[in-house]
């Protein structure tokens, strides 16, 4: 494959990985300002030197086949993009915003973004959609992650506010693992926990809870493997029977929370017994794990997607606070509700308020005084902000087929491979008058469909901040320059707001100048990061963990840091607000038609839609192809034969994928990973038979449950 040529080596620089949440510091060599070399960082608190696979093989995805390099318009629908000039790019692109919003109004542009963008891209995507455009219609791929987790930390703390760190790992004494892989998508932390546990085999207990049996669940003191979805059942069980067994701690219920009361009502009823009925689990296990936390010390709470993909994510959310705070395991050393992101800047995303009912600062659009804060700062007349809530990732595929939106502008994601029930992404894209994609790749399932393609600088071509999911703020050195006529997103989007009209308000000399526009705009509020600076960054080369204001400049940053110590949340009494979880099944139910639960998720060595990691030979030998977990009692009942291939259907869509039949997995349950979209598997993908039902507070899909059946493939 062909590559910029390599003909001297450079120093090495610093940068963050641009894979998962963790937040891996990275030193990256380069050769002729391509990067040749990358190790990870042994001064960094995170990692320490130590890295996955996917970082270390990072120089592997530099080729440069499948990049975006020059400007493309397609005339017509259908037709092959030509390569354009960026002036008449962007004008085609900002006349159909202009065009859109002339004959149908500003809601009918939709801007769609990424936990890949760094905090500088996101600040401003959201600044020209909400501030100028004049729509809310801007959401992010961090949707389809932890939209669940945001909704219930607002709820229960008054703020989107993780209250741990990483250094817990080291002094925790119990951890419970909820529907999170960590093993394969956060192998760094995994790694820790488990040097955790070999230093304290007497005192460390470590609980998962997963349909799976992975290497995650491999540590585990107990492996509680339910069915699908029955988490809440689960959770408020564990709860029960922690009050049963004196593990509550009243004083700080007392103290420091509201809604217990009615919390511990609603507990009435749920006994091991009864959970055994939803969740399929062993009464015995359900009581040691309740001993376990009420009994063993202090207790982190890993989840992720498995909690947070689903109908009622946010009341498994709730369930998974309310356990640390009855137990008074928030706020100390070795303790507290932690749901890990994503992506690498996903929280980034969340502070500048990427989401489609949020604003910068951790303020949220429906706030009269929130908007009338922002549109100060924005220098833009009062009631510029729309006080309707913008459009998230399933309602704008609704959106689109029902024509109300005209123009979407994608940013650094894959949503036609991502989004569940995928055919039907693709059809509603394919209606849009225009879609815009900006991004490093193409093809991609996205870009396939594209009018306009504008070419973006990738992880090491441009700098910025991003922050990971201990709210720890880095900032990335630029290490290589961007191919062909690849931009920073910062700098593509600026280009479009001069076209649009609105240069004025987004004249920059720098990154720098944008990152000191909305450190202004976080002053006073739950994540204030004004005593920030890149200078101050550039120096503490580990990051700096939020809040950090001013007043926090007297001497060098504190690390590690936890919040609520003092057990005051940001709530209107300060106190923990705890909410009842309700326990409901998934949307879809199992019928003899399509009998078993499909679950989605990720495998170790590949990233999300495979853009980056598929150009990968070493990632790629680890797993070839898509495959799907099948349990020896169905595969025999439905013919399966280990390693040949099956049609996976449900009422929406159906894939291909090679036989695994393991007990690894739950009778009744199944397991495909989501990365293999159309340009990586001829026959389908996973993501075309889930599902896109939504919970109704958070919006974020049930991605881990798909009612669908499974059906031998005739061999040769």
């Amino acid at each position: 494959m062909p590559r910029l040529p390599l003909l001297r080596r450079e120093g090495w620089k610093r940068s963050i990985c641009c894979y998962c949440g963790v937040g891996c510091g990275v030193k990256v060599q380069t050769r002729d300002g391509v990067v040749s070399a990358v190790r990870g960082d042994e001064d960094h608190p995170v990692n320490r030197g130590k890295l996955c696979a996917k970082g270390a093989l990072l120089p592997d995805i530099f080729d440069l086949e499948g990049r975006l390099l020059h400007p493309q318009i397609r005339e017509r629908k259908g037709e092959e993009p030509r390569r354009s000039s960026w002036d008449e790019a962007i004008e085609r692109a900002a006349g159909a915003i202009r065009r859109a919003v002339d004959e149908h109004g500003p809601h009918s542009v939709m801007l769609y973004g990424s936990g890949q963008l760094v905090t500088e891209d996101y600040y401003l995507f959201g600044k020209l959609a909400k501030g100028f455009i004049g729509t809310n219609n801007q959401d992010t791929n961090s949707r389809l992650c932890m939209a669940s987790a945001v909704t219930a930390y607002n709820l229960t703390f008054g703020s989107d506010a993780p209250p741990a760190s990483y250094s817990d790992i080291e002094q925790a004494k119990t951890f419970l693992i909820v529907g999170a892989n960590m093993e394969a998508c956060h192998p760094i932390l995994f790694e820790r926990i488990r040097a955790r546990k070999r230093a304290d085999k007497a005192g460390v207990r470590v609980m998962v809870v997963d349909p799976r049996g992975t290497r995650t669940s491999e540590i585990a003191d107990i492996h509680l493997a339910l069915r699908p979805g029955s988490d809440v059942a689960l959770l408020q069980s564990l709860l029960s029977e922690v009050h049963l067994a004196g593990g509550l701690d009243q004083e700080y219920l007392d103290n420091h929370t509201s809604g217990w009361e009615e919390v511990a009502a609603s507990l009435s009823g749920w006994s091991a017994e009864r959970a055994v009925e939803e969740t399929g689990l062993d009464a015995g296990e359900i009581l040691e794990a309740a001993r376990i936390i009420a009994h063993n010390g202090p207790m982190l709470t890993f989840w992720t997607m498995g909690a947070n993909q689903s109908t009622s994510g946010v009341d498994k959310n709730f369930a998974l606070i309310n356990l640390s705070l009855a137990t008074g395991n928030i706020g100390k050393p070795g303790a507290g509700p932690f749901s890990l992101t994503g992506q690498p800047n996903a929280m980034g995303g969340r502070e500048q308020g990427g989401l489609a009912t949020t604003l910068p600062g951790h303020r949220l659009v429906a706030n009269a005084e929130h908007r009338a804060e922002v549109e100060r700062a924005w220098g833009i007349a009062p009631g510029s902000i729309s006080d309707q809530p913008g459009v998230t990732a399933i309602e704008m595929v609704e959106r689109l087929e029902r024509g109300e939106i005209k123009v979407v502008w994608v940013a650094a994601t894959n949503p036609v491979a991502s989004l569940p029930n995928s055919e039907r992404v693709r059809a509603a894209f394919e209606r849009a008058e225009t879609v815009i994609v900006q991004d490093p790749y193409h093809p991609t399932e996205t870009t396939q469909v594209a009018d306009i393609l504008l070419p973006a600088a990738q992880w090491s071509e441009r700098a910025g901040t991003m922050t990971n999911s201990e709210r720890r703020i880095c900032l990335l050195e630029q290490v290589s320059e961007p191919p062909g006529e690849a931009l920073p997103d910062w700098q593509i989007i600026v280009k479009m707001a001069e076209a649009l009209g609105y240069g004025d308000s987004f004249r920059y000399d720098g990154l720098e100048d944008i990152f000191l526009e909305y450190r202004e705009l976080s002053r006073g509020r739950d994540m204030d990061i004004t005593g920030l600076s890149y200078p101050l960054l550039a120096q503490h080369r580990a990051g700096v963990q939020w809040p950090y204001p001013v007043a926090a400049r007297t001497g060098p940053p504190e690390d590690n840091r936890r919040l609520f110590e003092d057990g005051q949340f940001g709530t209107a009494d300060g106190r923990a607000r705890m909410h009842v979880p309700t326990w409901t099944p998934p949307a879809e139910s199992l019928d003899d038609e399509y009998p078993l639960a499909l679950i989605t998720g990720r495998v170790k060595d590949q990233w999300h839609t495979m853009t980056r990691t598929g150009r990968s030979a070493k990632l790629m030998k680890s797993e070839r192809e898509p495959f799907l977990e099948i349990n020896p009692s169905d595969a025999i009942g439905l013919g399966v034969r280990d390693r040949e291939p099956v049609l996976v259907s449900s009422r929406r869509g159906s894939f291909q994928a090679a036989a695994r039949v393991t007990d690894s997995i739950r009778a009744g349950s199944v397991f495909a990973p989501f990365h293999w979209g159309s340009l990586w598997a001829d026959n389908g993908s996973s993501n075309a038979s889930a599902s896109e039902a939504i919970d109704p507070r958070s919006k974020q899909p049930e991605l881990k449950f798909a009612a669908v059946r499974v059906e031998p493939l005739a061999t040769q």
